[in-house]
């Protein structure tokens, strides 16, 4: 599958998310708070709360602030909001069409926050459907590039089957149906070890180049969204390659 994957262009974006450490705590803290109300609270036999906690840890979230976050999901608890997963749809900069998965307690509000975002940012949010049939929702399961070369992950991939696995000299990103993404994420993971990250994403079909003005207004907007509190992840079909991103950083 061409193109750049989530794991790379969250990675190119990686020294401003640190910069926001207390927010961004407070996100995962979230999502981790509804992966344990989705299943059982021992991440052993909970995926989603399993992968919650290996992207917390990888981000050096306190280990009391995610003993927290899974007691809060607990039946009784009094300190946990009822959060609910909301999915937006719109355009940004140049046309680029941006999925925004959110985790929320207040739809109207978190609404109307992401619709003035977009519309001071130079985009638009449209409706539910807008722009989802431009992407593919998957699996991403994301290992450091030192666990295996190339060809090894490409065979481990296929053997756990897997749809199709991009390596470079950082990372080796691997995509699943929705459907084999367990058991591909289980069989990887006891071959090599823990993930970088293993998460269901939207993944565009086509993406679109995205270079000078539109992309330093189309980050604007990403950044703004991300920003949110109720804001968990965003999709874009843009593709913005590194020297882009450098002369964006500059």
């Amino acid at each position: 599958m061409a193109g750049h994957s989530h794991a790379k262009n969250v990675m190119y974006q990686k020294g401003k998310s640190d910069a926001k450490r207390s927010k961004l705590f407070n996100k995962l803290g979230r999502e981790i708070m509804v992966a344990a109300k989705s299943g059982l609270p021992d991440p052993a036999s909970n995926p989603r709360l399993r992968a919650a906690i290996i992207e917390a840890r990888k981000n050096n979230m306190p280990r009391d602030r995610i003993d927290r976050a899974i007691a809060a999901a607990q039946p009784g608890a009094t300190d946990g909001a009822n959060y609910e997963e909301v999915r937006y749809e719109g355009y940004g900069p140049g046309g680029i069409a941006l999925i925004v998965e959110a985790l929320t307690d207040n739809r109207n509000r978190t609404a109307s926050e992401l619709r003035t975002a977009f519309s001071k940012n130079g985009g638009a949010m449209g409706e539910s459907g807008s722009v989802a049939f431009m992407f593919t929702r998957c699996g991403e399961i994301v290992f450091p590039a030192k666990v295996a070369t190339a060809d090894a992950m490409l065979e481990a991939v296929i053997n756990a089957g897997g749809d199709n696995v991009e390596s470079d000299d950082v990372l080796h990103v691997v995509t699943t149906t929705v459907e084999d993404f367990g058991a591909v994420r289980d069989a990887l993971e006891k071959q090599f070890g823990d993930t970088e990250s293993a998460k269901l994403i939207w993944r565009a079909n086509i993406e679109t180049p995205v270079t000078g003005e539109p992309a330093a207004a189309l980050v604007k907007l990403i950044d703004v969204l991300e920003d949110n509190d109720d804001v968990q992840n965003v999709y874009g079909n843009h593709a913005i390659d590194a020297a882009e991103w450098e002369k964006l950083a500059s």
